[in-house]
């Protein structure tokens, strides 16, 4: 999982972004082990066929969150150089163009911008409208950041996305239902672990790939091995904010019924 690509990067995103130089060292390494790039409707096609479309040897996503201009700018010449496939997850109301609705944390792609990236072969999927904590909306503001943005994306590129991501890997089982709902085939978290058959396919999880990754620490993440240990921080604030994030939620429900 990557956000923005660029030498220097807004504060916001400095700490989730990687350099260009970082971005093609990374691609490389990835080329050099033998892995095969997919997108994710790719991979959820071939889970869902049980076995009749077979995963190509050693696949693996690249995923960009949030839509910002270094995909374009920088990953673009790189995934091109080696013939890579990729998902760009889209907050719509944060790209540059008419559905602008500022919130944007760096500089946003245009939509002529993101045809090209689609033109390319790169997969265009939903992040929703204006990158919420989806668990903490009401029904009727979930299904409009989950629609917004699936209609948004379809007038644009004459098709409608299949993939989602949630922002900040937010999700619960009524907004993955939501999701569902809105015509979603499958669906991304976080939870830096390798994405597996048994987490169903709206709970997939992935690898956050930092500004502070070296190659050595990159490498030992595809490979799959020390993925716990190098995220064990991670996964325990996760657990504890999940916690309190419920406890919102719940305390949110009570003042609207005594409203």
């Amino acid at each position: 999982m990557y956000h923005a690509i660029g030498h220097r990067t807004a504060e916001a995103t400095h700490g989730l972004s990687v350099s260009p130089d970082a971005f093609a060292e990374q691609l490389e390494l990835l080329g050099e082990r033998g892995f095969t790039p997919l997108t994710t409707a790719q991979l959820g096609d071939a889970w869902r066929s049980g076995g009749g479309r077979p995963l190509p040897r050693r696949p693996v996503l690249i995923t960009f969150d949030d839509g910002y201009e270094g995909v374009h700018r920088h990953a673009l010449p790189v995934l091109a150089k080696h013939g890579f496939a990729s998902t760009l997850f889209v907050s719509t109301g944060w790209l540059r163009g008419p559905y602008d609705e500022g919130g944007a944390l760096d500089t946003m792609l245009d939509w002529d911008q993101v045809r090209e990236l689609a033109a390319a072969g790169m997969e265009i999927g939903g992040h929703t409208h204006t990158h919420p904590q989806l668990d903490q909306l009401d029904d009727d503001r979930l299904r409009h950041e989950t629609i917004r943005c699936r209609d948004i994306v379809g007038d644009e590129l004459g098709a409608l996305p299949v993939s989602f991501a949630y922002p900040y890997g937010y999700s619960s089982r009524r907004v993955r239902r939501t999701v569902r709902a809105a015509g979603f085939a499958q669906s991304l978290a976080v939870g830096n672990a390798l994405a597996l058959p048994r987490q169903g396919p709206y709970a997939l999880q992935r690898v956050t790939v930092r500004r502070s990754t070296g190659i050595e620490e990159f490498e030992r993440l595809i490979e799959g091995r020390s993925i716990a240990r190098n995220f064990a921080k991670d996964r325990a604030l996760t657990k504890g904010y999940a916690v309190v994030r419920r406890a919102r939620r719940v305390g949110s429900l009570i003042r609207r019924a005594g409203g």
